[in-house]
């Protein structure tokens, strides 16, 4: 197999759930070698997060689980034992990147901070994940991916009439793509000077700034924006709308694709309308636009306005759910859907990482881990402990095999 970018770079993942896992697996597709640290009883919250489930209940991968912790090995220790916190303190040494969600301040506690870790391994990249970050009032607050979509923001533009949480937990999603591409910032500077460095990550931050327009819209304006349901704040036409059979969503991004879509629908006056003509005049007026526009998609099919909107060039698509998706010509094109096998040749669906490097290609090489599955391995490999004393820490309940 071809060797991935981050080939060579150790992360030792001391993150759960989904942000801080999402950026390992982010940097254990891009080929990273990513060692899961996790709790000997009870793992990965998520591993519990089901069902559905990959294999059986039993074997503590649900499929929440499996979807953010492709190629990665599982070791699992107790961090509550001083014996615990020292073999994780010896991996760090050897580690390039360290990445952990704890509550602010909980990481010290455990003497596994950055400051304790990087007094030993001057070069450690150390990434923090948290809700609010840091500092500030709420920064001793637990930061969870719904309320953060409510304190932010986000939840004031999503949704009718009532706010409406995104159907995923994108601001987790968001979270671990910023901290994975902090990481890799800091690995480049570390080229240059020689020494890691310290990323504090709050989901909070995050989301706000992945607000994008509606951010600076407000900024620019000083009037926070409202829901909209599918409509666009500055972009008229571009919305869902209901077809004789379904729905479809359009976006038309300039005047001449509007001028193509007057003609289309039978209305090519609307392309010299000073209510229509621009898009600032259609933002405007698009209450009496989308009206008009209601009543004409709803005589066709969806599959008819489609073929007839491709044919203008006017961007468009059908509303399809996820067995649709992956179904599509376009999934299978990309290869989208895989499959993972695991040590006992049981396969494991995971998604296909959409990074296209033509060098250094991620990839999905190992299935999510059992719990513990690689303690044995990892501790013999990277400290070098012995039999006699792996079954010492195992008896001791220090480590899960």
């Amino acid at each position: 197999m071809v060797a991935g970018a981050l080939d060579g770079v150790r992360v030792l993942d001391l993150s759960r759930v989904l942000a801080g896992p999402w950026a390992s697996q982010t940097l254990a597709d891009l080929g990273a070698e990513v060692l899961k640290i996790e709790h000997p009883r009870s793992g990965d919250d998520t591993r519990g997060w089901g069902p559905p489930w990959v294999g059986r209940p039993e074997d503590g991968v649900s499929a929440y689980f499996a979807s953010t912790n492709r190629n990665k090995r599982s070791i699992a220790i107790d961090l509550q034992r001083t014996e615990g916190r020292a073999l994780v303190q010896r991996l760090a040494a050897s580690a390039d990147v360290v990445l952990e969600n704890f509550k602010v301040g909980g990481a010290a506690k455990l003497g596994l901070d950055y400051p304790t870790l990087s007094a030993v391994n001057p070069r450690l990249i150390y990434a923090s994940i948290t809700g609010f970050g840091q500092t500030g009032p709420d920064a001793d607050h637990p930061g969870y991916d719904f309320v953060i979509q409510g304190l932010s923001g986000l939840m004031s533009l999503t949704g009718d009439e009532e706010p409406t949480k995104v159907g995923v937990a994108l601001t987790d999603v968001l979270t671990g793509l910023y901290a994975a591409v902090g990481v890799l910032a800091a690995l480049q500077e570390r080229e240059r000077s020689g020494l890691g460095q310290y990323l504090d990550v709050a989901l909070f931050d995050v989301t706000v700034a992945s607000m994008a327009n509606q951010s600076l819209n407000y900024l620019a304006s000083g009037v926070a924006p409202e829901r909209m349901g599918n409509a666009h704040p500055n972009i008229v036409p571009y919305q869902c709308f209901a077809t004789a059979d379904g729905y479809l969503t359009l976006g038309v991004g300039n005047d001449g694709q509007f001028a193509r879509l007057a003609a289309l629908v039978g209305r090519p006056d609307w392309a010299t309308d000073p209510r229509y003509a621009t898009n600032a005049a259609r933002v405007g007026h698009r209450d009496a636009l989308i009206p008009q526009l209601d009543g004409i998609f709803a005589t066709r099919r969806t599959e008819d306005w489609l073929e007839a909107l491709s044919e203008e060039g006017i961007p468009a698509g059908a509303v399809q759910d996820l067995s649709e998706a992956f179904g599509s010509p376009q999934a299978v094109s990309r290869g989208l859907r895989q499959s993972l096998t695991r040590a006992d040749g049981s396969q494991v669906p995971t998604v296909a990482s959409p990074l296209r490097l033509s060098r250094t290609p991620a990839t999905a090489r190992t299935a999510p881990p059992r719990l513990g599955e690689h303690s044995r391995e990892v501790l013999r490999e990277v400290l070098g402990v012995d039999d006699a004393e792996l079954e010492r820490l195992i008896a001791a309940g220090v480590v899960r095999d």
